[in-house]
């Protein structure tokens, strides 16, 4: 909680690194510089006097982007001749690429805005008919929910419960393979009179009221002390919490139950747990991957988590909305009843094999 909270508490990356190749020099060209440098996320830590240095500047890792403003810039502005400025950007990170980009786009924009503006003065044009001719449609731009557009309130939301549920998911598989491992088995199950659902419920029940404070704890961490937004009910986020972590415990027993075997059932949980980090859809949207990922995606418990969250208690909508994503979760929690004839048989009779 604190590691992912902590990593983005800025919300944004800000004072990225980015470097100039000024050949015009001019009081027009070093302008446009101090304006970017003033971006809150845009830093120009270096000034590079041709282009193959500031490229191998991007491939060391020194500097995330580079704006190229080549000799003749401001008298091709002046005289109106569309000069050609370049600006060149890693994607290798695509939150510094994305960012950065808007930026120099940004930038660029304005350098041939500014001279336009002095030009329709000079003429007599008032400043309102110049707006209208250098922006003829202006945008009024509401982020809903989430308008700072933190990357700590939709990214947190999604990795840590999904580190969660991925823990709570191997610990179901490994602690009833480790009755076979350690060779508890049989006097576990006679602890239990051989009743499946009673040796179940004495193992899981603890886990599940100390996974049920973490979820409380971390709920309360991120709306009470973050100050994280959210519209949904106290009884929605009680609810998706309850739903979380018995969907996680089910999803773990099962997989225990379709394969026996410590090694083999937490390699699968592994598997399935990190991949949900892809299908969940916080990044990428699902209905943009393709057609049999898209339907995949619905056999992870992280994905109607995040259903749920994003809808419920997040945007605050009614929980009979995302009931497809409420059923799921449940029909998760139940899964083991459909293998416990073969975690019974298998405490009974099998051997564990290294």
């Amino acid at each position: 909680m604190l590691l992912f909270t902590t990593m983005m508490n800025e919300g944004q990356p800000v004072e990225m690194p980015v470097g100039v190749v000024d050949l015009d020099n001019t009081p027009t060209t070093r302008s446009l510089v101090r304006r970017l440098d003033a971006f809150q996320t845009t830093h120009v830590v270096a000034r590079y006097s041709n282009m193959n240095e500031a490229r191998n500047a991007i491939q060391r890792n020194k500097i995330y982007a580079f704006l190229y403003l080549p000799e003749g810039t401001t008298d091709a502005l002046i005289s109106q001749r569309q000069p050609k400025i370049s600006f060149y950007y890693t994607n290798t990170s695509l939150t510094a690429g994305a960012l950065l980009y808007r930026d120099l786009k940004t930038i660029s924009t304005l350098g041939s805005a500014a001279v336009g503006q002095a030009t329709m003065r000079a003429k007599g044009f008032t400043d309102r008919q110049i707006q209208t001719f250098l922006q003829p449609v202006a945008v009024d731009l509401h982020p809903l929910t989430n308008p700072w557009i933190n990357y700590n309130v939709y990214l947190s939301t999604m990795l840590i419960p999904g580190v969660l549920m991925l823990f709570l998911i191997l610990l179901s598989a490994y602690s009833v393979g480790t009755e076979l491992k350690f060779g508890r088995s049989k006097d576990w199950m006679r602890l239990a009179d051989g009743n499946m659902f009673v040796a179940l419920t004495g193992k899981f029940l603890p886990q599940l009221l100390v996974f049920l404070t973490m979820f409380g704890v971390y709920f309360y961490y991120i709306f009470a002390c973050l100050a994280f937004p959210h519209e949904g009910t106290v009884w929605a986020t009680l609810l998706l919490i309850v739903l979380a972590v018995l969907s996680a415990q089910g999803f773990g027993i099962f997989i225990f139950g379709l394969m026996p075997s410590l090694r083999m059932s937490m390699s699968v949980c592994s598997l399935w747990a990190v991949l949900s980090f892809s299908t969940v859809g916080a990044a990428f949207p699902v209905i943009a991957m393709d057609g049999a990922i898209e339907a995949m995606a619905q056999l992870f418990p992280l994905r109607h988590y995040y259903m749920i969250y994003q809808a419920c208690v997040f945007n605050g909508y009614p929980l009979l909305d995302t009931w497809f994503s409420i059923a799921a979760l449940a029909f998760f929690a139940v899964l083991p009843v459909f293998v416990r004839g073969r975690i019974r048989r298998a405490m009974l009779e099998y051997v564990y094999i290294p």
